[in-house]
């Protein structure tokens, strides 16, 4: 498979900027686009970027999101303190917008979307944002991408060159390595094994942390 081309969501975040980080440097990416509410600051041959101010407005930007292999939904809010039906629109509504406007115009896409470690599929938890995650998830699956990838990670341990990531992620990182070795992704496996969903693909659209780093390790 040819290099690909792939879009970026929350390059100002951890996550999403680790995942950028990633693609610059494989040989499997071609180009990144990042699509922010906000400059991203960084110059690269491969990189490009779009401010999209809303989300739910991403239909008005469509045509200069045409031609993509990939999406890598990595934007996302904390809940903390956040009352059901406004993280509902940031969470659910903004994402499904977003993969809406990209089928228009890239019938043929492979889109990944970030949740997270204990997302409630069945939608009935009691924790809030794990029904609101696990209902996004369940609606992408239903959109007709040529593949859609649900990556559910735990802690993540940013790239050292990382500029947005809060200093508790290294406390974190220390403490969970010791009590579960095996929850801790670096954030490199994670954009490894998205980049290896889009060119060889996976058995199952939800990948728990074991699925993300077997994933990440496979060569072809």
């Amino acid at each position: 498979m040819p290099p690909i081309k792939v879009i970026i969501t929350g390059a100002t975040g951890m996550v999403g900027e680790g995942i950028l980080f990633e693609c610059l440097q494989n040989e499997k990416v071609a180009e990144v686009l990042i699509v922010s509410r906000r400059h991203y600051d960084l110059q690269h041959p491969k990189l490009k970027e779009l401010i999209v101010p809303d989300f739910l407005k991403m239909e008005e930007y469509a045509e200069k999101v045409k031609g993509y292999d990939a999406c890598f939904f990595c934007a996302g809010v904390s809940s903390v303190g956040m009352k059901e039906d406004k993280y509902t629109k940031l969470t659910y509504d903004t994402t499904m917008a977003f993969a809406k406007a990209l089928l228009t115009v890239n019938s043929n896409m492979v889109f990944t979307y970030v949740s997270g470690a204990k997302t409630d599929s069945s939608e009935k938890g009691r924790m809030m944002w794990s029904r609101v995650k696990g209902k996004t998830e369940n609606d992408l699956a239903k959109l007709p991408f040529k593949a859609e990838y649900n990556f559910r990670p735990g802690v993540m341990q940013p790239f050292p060159q990382q500029r947005n990531w809060k200093p508790i992620v290294k406390f974190l990182v220390k403490v969970i390595k010791v009590i579960a070795p095996k929850s801790v992704l670096t954030l490199q496996e994670v954009g490894r094994a998205m980049i290896n969903a889009v060119t060889v693909g996976y058995d199952k659209n939800v990948l728990e942390v074991a699925d993300i780093r077997k994933l990440a390790n496979f060569v072809n």
